[in-house]
C-alpha cells in the first residue's frame, strides 16, 4: 500500500514536469509525515545531508569536472585525429573513429553525456559533410557514447556502489570485458551498415600519420593509464583517483597543450557544477526514501513476494532486466539507480545473485535506456547536435541497440564475462 502510494505520487509529479529530485523529496516527506507523524520532520534535512556526504560520492563531481576540463583542452580533437589515422582506411571509417574515440574518452570522463558533448560536436558535422545521413551520424555517436557508463571510471557504477554497499573498484574491473565486447560489436555493426550503404573511406593507412597523431595525443592516452592504473593497483581509492584525474587534466591542459585559459576553465567549472548539482540533489532525496523504506522493511517484503513466485535465479534476473529496461526508458540513469537499487537489493541477495554481477547488469540496462525514447538523454543530445528527428534516428539506432541488448544478455547469463577478471584479481 505504502509503496504503491509512493510510486503513484512519483509518477504523477513527473508527469506534471516536476524535476525528479524534487518529486522524490516531496513524496518521501509526505509519506514520512503520514506514516510517522510531524515529529520526524526535523530528521528530513539531516538524512538528506548525510546521504549526500558519503565519501565515495566525492568521485562523482571530480570525474565530472575532469571530463569538463578535458573537453576544454582539445583532448577530444587529438583523440579523433589519432583514431582517423588508425582506422580511417576502413569503409565507413568515421563510424569506427566515433567508436574508438568514445572508447578512449570513456576511460577519462565516466559520463556518456560528456562523451557525446565532446566528440559528437566534432564527429557528427564531419560525418554529415562526408555524405553520412544525419540520422546515422547521430545514432552511431550516441550508441558509442554509452560505452562510457560500462567502461571504468563509470559514474553510474560509483552511484550503484554507494547505494548497494559494494566495491566500486571491483565494479570497474567487471566492466572492462563487457565494455570491450560492446565496442567490438558496435564496430562490426557499423562496418556492415557502411558496406551496405556505400559509406566512404576517409584516408589510406599511413604509418607516419599514425605515429604523428599518436605523439600529439600521447598525454591523452597516459591519463587513463595513470588514473585507472592507480585505482586498480591499489595505490589510490576511486575518490582519490578522481582527484588525480582533475589534477592531471589541469596539468595537460595548462602545461602540456597550453590550450586551457581562465575563461575555458571557468566554463568547465560551471558545467561541472551544474551536472554535479543535478546528481547530488537526486542522491540527497533518495537517501530520504531509502531510509524510510528500510525502516518500514518494504524492500524485504518485495523480495519475499517475488521469491514466493519463483526462486529460480535466471527467472529473477529476467524480471529485473525487464524492470530496468522499462525504467531506463523513462528515468535518467542516476535517478533509476538511486530510486530502485535500494529497493531490489534484498531480492538480489536473497536470490543468491552476486552484487557485482548485478551492478553490471544494472549499468548495461541503463546504457540501453540512454538510447531508448522517450527520455533517451544521450540520444537526445546527439540528435540536437545533428539536428535530426529522434524517432527517425531511433529506427537507425535499433541496429546498435541490438548489440547492447546482446551484450546485456551475455553478461546476465554468462557471469564469467563480468566476474572473470574480478575473481582473477580479487
Amino acid at each position: 500500500m505504502t509503496m504503491g502510494f509512493m510510486l503513484s505520487g512519483m509518477l504523477a509529479l513527473v508527469l506534471l514536469n516536476v524535476p525528479i529530485a524534487v518529486a522524490l523529496g516531496l513524496v518521501a516527506t509526505v509519506t514520512i509525515l503520514i506514516a510517522q507523524g510531524p515529529d520526524m520532520l526535523p530528521n528530513v534535512a539531516l538524512v538528506m545531508f548525510e546521504g549526500a556526504t558519503n565519501f565515495p560520492l566525492l568521485a562523482v563531481p571530480l570525474f565530472i569536472l575532469a571530463g569538463a576540463i578535458m573537453n576544454a583542452s582539445s583532448i577530444s580533437r587529438r583523440l579523433v585525429a589519432f583514431a582517423t589515422a588508425l582506422v580511417g582506411f576502413v569503409r565507413g571509417g568515421l563510424s569506427m573513429v566515433s567508436i574508438g574515440a568514445s572508447l578512449f574518452f570513456a576511460e577519462i570522463s565516466g559520463s556518456a553525456v560528456a562523451d557525446i558533448a565532446a566528440l559528437g560536436s566534432i564527429l557528427i558535422p564531419a560525418m554529415k559533410r562526408r555524405g553520412y545521413s544525419k540520422e546515422y551520424a547521430a545514432a552511431v555517436c550516441s550508441s558509442s557514447a554509452s560505452l562510457a557508463v560500462i567502461i571504468p571510471p563509470s559514474i553510474p557504477m560509483i552511484l550503484y556502489a554507494v547505494m548497494s554497499g559494494t566495491s566500486v573498484v571491483k565494479l570497474f574491473v567487471a566492466g572492462i570485458v563487457p565494455g570491450l565486447l560492446g565496442a567490438v560489436g558496435l564496430a562490426g555493426t557499423a562496418y556492415y551498415l557502411a558496406v551496405r550503404n556505400g559509406f566512404p573511406v576517409e584516408e589510406r593507412f599511413q604509418v607516419k600519420r599514425v605515429v604523428e597523431t599518436f605523439k600529439d595525443a600521447i598525454w591523452a592516452f597516459l591519463l587513463p593509464l595513470i588514473i585507472l592504473g592507480g585505482i586498480f593497483g591499489g595505490f589510490v581509492t576511486a575518490t582519490e583517483g578522481a582527484a588525480l584525474a582533475v589534477l592531471a587534466a589541469l596539468f595537460v591542459g595548462v602545461v602540456i597543450y597550453r590550450e586551457l585559459n581562465l575563461r575555458e576553465l571557468y566554463r568547465a567549472c560551471i558545467e561541472g557544477g551544474i551536472q554535479t548539482a543535478v546528481v547530488m540533489l537526486l542522491v540527497a532525496a533518495s537517501a530520504l526514501i531509502s531510509t524510510f523504506l528500510t525502516e518500514a522493511q518494504l524492500p524485504q517484503a518485495l523480495a519475499h513476494a517475488i521469491t514466493g513466485l519463483t526462486t529460480n535465479t535466471y527467472a529473477v534476473l529476467a524480471l529485473l532486466n525487464v524492470a530496468f529496461l522499462i525504467l531506463g526508458m523513462f528515468l535518467h540513469s542516476a535517478a533509476a539507480i538511486i530510486l530502485v537499487v535500494p529497493i531490489v537489493m534484498p531480492l538480489v541477495v536473497q536470490s543468491g545473485i552476486d552484487p557485482i554481477h548485478f551492478g553490471l547488469i544494472v549499468t548495461l540496462n541503463l546504457a540501453i535506456g540512454q538510447q531508448t525514447p522517450p527520455v533517451a538523454s544521450v540520444l537526445m543530445a546527439a540528435c540536437s547536435i545533428a539536428r535530426a528527428d529522434i524517432w527517425s534516428t531511433t529506427r537507425v539506432n535499433l541496429w546498435f541497440i541490438g548489440v547492447l541488448v546482446l551484450v546485456l544478455l551475455l553478461c546476465t547469463y554468462v557471469p564469467a564475462l563480468s566476474l572473470g577478471l574480478v575473481n582473477l584479481f580479487y
